[in-house]
């Protein structure tokens, strides 16, 4: 611990922090940019240098990013980013009755509390998971995987068979390479390269960011103006903090929670501490209008997803979203393993990632508080003069993973697939947990039949293998259950 806070607060350990948050801020805050298409961008620059200053900056990346959704959401009703959606519902009200500064200075106040408490709950809770899943074997961590990926697939909000379709084509795009089992090549069509399979970094890159532009390029001609934004008055008075106090941690240990999910994410979280701030308020009819209580309740659930997010990824190496994905990814890239092993291999790393969160939420704060009517013009900026940037530092990512052009393509190869799947409303993050989880569950799988002579019993035989599997089960076919049940309801309605 002492090592990891050592190195965050030497300059570079600082610069970082401070450059990560305010990149992501201002990404967050354009519409159709993206804190997973930031960190994916800026993950192939950190390769090759030190773990833990890479770390560093791609957290705080993460933190800005999620609190800076909320300054376009405020002012256009435009959410910069899917977790500020539910922002826009009082936000927007707020800054039209010309009170957009103390929409935004509750926003920034809440953002900074929820991602506070959910740091508390990641440095508490994610050592003791860590070492509850010491007690997994190969078929625990095989059927834990299976149940994340049913999670993901059925709480994403798309339909359960287009999630489940998602999910499953990235496992299958995940397995060209070698073979966990056998060590054999297979589904390489006699293509050299694809030896070492689909690197993660140009299909992270395709999927979001050049799937963006694709978007972006279609709708260029759209325009929208910006409000003028004063910062007098932005200031957060000391009776916001005592009236507003239950509900931002309640708001909060409901983000934290939720993120601890895999497949919900932070948009999720904010509708849940949304509705229920809303249905215990006294005055409910007043949400939507420009409420305190429904800006308070958004965001500070939406940045107490991060904590939560954070918990599972680090102590078992199990990603709850895409973002968390890009962040294994990360890991991975820079030869660490998430799980118990980093507790006991790397602790320098992990609490540098506690540490910053933590440092990232108050650089997060100050930089948006002081910088809001500069913020505010983010979204004049011509996309067709941001565009040709971002495609280049597309293609120099991808290049640069491996010095070879095969990677461009397989960048734009997932650019294509990720925006024909997004036009047919197939959600990408069960493609992203597939392809990323797919060999891990494949390797423990291997792993745990080679050590049983193939007998598949233990995995109904262990008990949490069995636990895993039959939460898997059940949230498999809940939803066509509920539904079942709806369509006979509505048939006996009609007779």
């Amino acid at each position: 611990m002492q090592e990891a806070i050592q190195q965050l607060l030497t300059p570079a350990g600082l610069f970082l922090i401070v450059l990560g948050a305010a990149l992501g801020v201002f990404v967050g805050a354009v519409p159709g940019l993206t804190g997973t298409m930031l960190i994916a961008l800026v993950l192939p620059l950190t390769y090759g240098a030190d773990p833990q200053y890479a770390l560093t900056l791609l957290i705080s990346i993460y933190v800005g990013a999620i609190s800076g959704g909320m300054i376009t959401a405020t002012l256009l009703r435009m959410p910069g980013s899917p977790a500020s959606i539910v922002t826009t519902f009082d936000g927007y009200p707020m800054a039209q009755q010309g009170q957009p500064e103390r929409a935004l200075g509750l926003g920034v106040m809440a953002s900074f509390i929820g991602g506070l408490i959910s740091w508390g709950f990641l440095v508490l809770l994610a050592r003791p998971i860590a070492v509850l899943s010491t007690s997994f074997g190969p078929f625990e961590y095989f059927s834990l995987v299976m149940m994340a990926l049913v999670l993901i697939a059925t709480i994403g909000g798309a339909s359960l068979s287009k999630s489940l379709l998602s999910g499953f084509l990235g496992i299958l795009l995940s397995m060209p390479g070698i073979a966990a089992a056998t060590g054999q090549t297979r589904l390489t069509f006699g293509i050299t390269e694809l030896n070492d399979g689909f690197k993660l970094l140009p299909v992270l890159i395709g999927l979001f960011a050049i799937n963006q532009i694709f978007r972006d390029i279609i709708n260029l001609k759209a325009k929208s103006g910006v409000p003028a934004i004063e910062t007098k008055g932005v200031a957060i008075r000391f009776a916001d903090f005592l009236s507003q106090g239950f509900n931002l941690v309640r708001s909060s240990i409901i983000g934290t929670w939720i993120g601890l999910l895999p497949g919900i994410g932070a948009n999720i979280g904010s509708v849940a501490a949304y509705s229920v701030a809303k249905s215990s308020s006294k005055t409910p009819e007043k949400f939507g209008t420009g409420h305190d209580e429904g800006i308070v309740a958004a965001e500070a659930a939406n940045n107490a997803t991060i904590g939560g997010a954070l918990i599972p990824l680090v102590a078992m190496g199990l990603p709850g979203s895409v973002v968390e994905a890009v962040l294994l990814g990360a890991l991975v890239i820079h030869g660490l393993q998430p799980g118990p092993r980093l507790f006991e291999e790397h602790p320098t790393m992990v609490y540098t990632i506690m540490g910053a969160m933590f440092l990232a939420n108050i650089a997060m704060a100050v930089i948006m508080f002081f910088s809001m009517r500069s913020l505010a013009k983010i979204a004049r900026i011509p996309r067709d003069y941001m565009l040709p940037v971002i495609l280049v530092f597309c293609v120099i990512g991808s290049f640069a993973l491996s010095n070879r052009l095969f990677d461009v393509w397989v960048m734009l190869a997932f650019g294509g697939l990720g925006f024909f799947l997004e036009s047919k409303k197939f959600p990408l993050a069960p493609f992203v947990i597939g392809f990323v989880l797919g060999p891990i569950a494949e390797e423990n799988l291997s792993s745990g039949l080679i050590s049983t002579n193939g007998s598949w019993l233990p995995i109904v035989t262990r008990p949490l293998s069995v636990a895993f599997l039959g939460v898997a089960f059940v949230m498999l076919f809940l939803p066509l259950w509920k539904k079942r049940m709806h369509e006979t309801k509505a048939a006996r309605s009609r007779k």
